[in-house]
């Protein structure tokens, strides 16, 4: 059971994060941030360390991946994902100032090679190579970023500090010290109908599959003949997917595998124990 997030936290952080007019920016050597100071669509209000590291957990992140922080800010986001995580990342702060004190922290910590600091702005900025992607932006501006978010790559992880994404569902909510963190994996699109090639467990035959699909939310059916049976315990995360049926002998059949773009392939197992392989294809028109 997660706690609510008292209504004057997140008023408070919903006015610290009010949308600005774009302010003209000059470099200051000697600049030092304040909380609450102007940005282009927020205010700045830094995510605290504790928070971070669970941003960071959540999504899991690790040597491999590539962590986009969109609003870096100071870079603590980038520099914990370098330093602490050992992946390798990029932070997009539209301030310069900002910019080149986020520089001299990744410096100070050691990661300024393997942690980037870069003035742009997000909503111009191409993040479709990140792998893990981090946001603490205003409700509006997620629901703005989320059809590039949703079309980034099936099973990039999504964390954002404080506010969702409306009808999008979280996969997983977390609660660190009062504030809330969210996560999304970017699902594969399963919607549609498919043809299923059963090999395997005393199975070979062909039947068809039809998907509805909302985010990461699936249901379906089974084509048996006459019979159209339930999906049952559908599921969808990033391109994985599992789905089980029972078939008109009252076999259960379990199903786990991948989507990639038009196909799918994977592994039934039926409550009998046997094994066997499933590819299908998605039905043009």
């Amino acid at each position: 059971m997660f706690r609510a997030i008292p209504r004057g936290i997140l008023a408070a952080l919903a006015a610290a994060l009010l949308v600005t007019a774009s302010p003209a920016y000059a470099q200051q050597k000697d600049f030092k941030p304040h909380v609450g100071q102007q940005g282009k669509d927020v205010v700045w209000v830094p995510t605290p360390d504790e928070v971070v590291e669970r941003m960071l957990n959540m999504a899991q992140a690790k040597p491999e991946d590539y962590v986009i922080d969109l609003g870096a800010g100071d870079g603590k986001i980038a520099i914990a994902a370098a330093k602490k995580f050992g992946a390798r990342s990029l932070g997009v702060e539209y301030n310069p100032d900002m910019v080149a004190l986020a520089q001299r922290n990744a410096q100070a910590a050691g990661v300024l090679g393997k942690a980037q600091i870069v003035q742009g702005d997000i909503f111009v900025t191409d993040f479709t190579q990140a792998t893990v992607l981090t946001l603490y932006l205003l409700p509006s501006l997620n629901m703005k970023l989320r059809p590039q978010i949703l079309a980034m790559r099936p099973g990039t992880r999504v964390v954002a500090h404080a506010f969702n994404m409306e009808d999008w569902e979280p996969d997983e909510t977390s609660d660190v010290d009062g504030r809330r963190v969210y996560l999304w994996i970017v699902p594969a699109s399963a919607a549609g109908r498919w043809t299923l090639e059963l090999s395997g467990a005393g199975a070979s035959e062909k039947l068809g599959l039809n998907f509805d699909q909302k985010f990461q939310r699936i249901e379906g059916v089974a084509y048996l003949g006459p019979i159209l049976a339930g999906l049952r315990e559908p599921r969808l995360s990033g391109f994985r997917i599992s789905f089980a049926y029972v078939d008109n002998h009252g076999v259960r059949r379990d199903f786990t595998g991948r989507v990639s773009g038009s196909t799918m392939e994977g592994s039934f197992r039926t409550d009998g124990g046997a094994e066997g392989h499933w590819t299908a294809a998605r039905k043009q028109g």
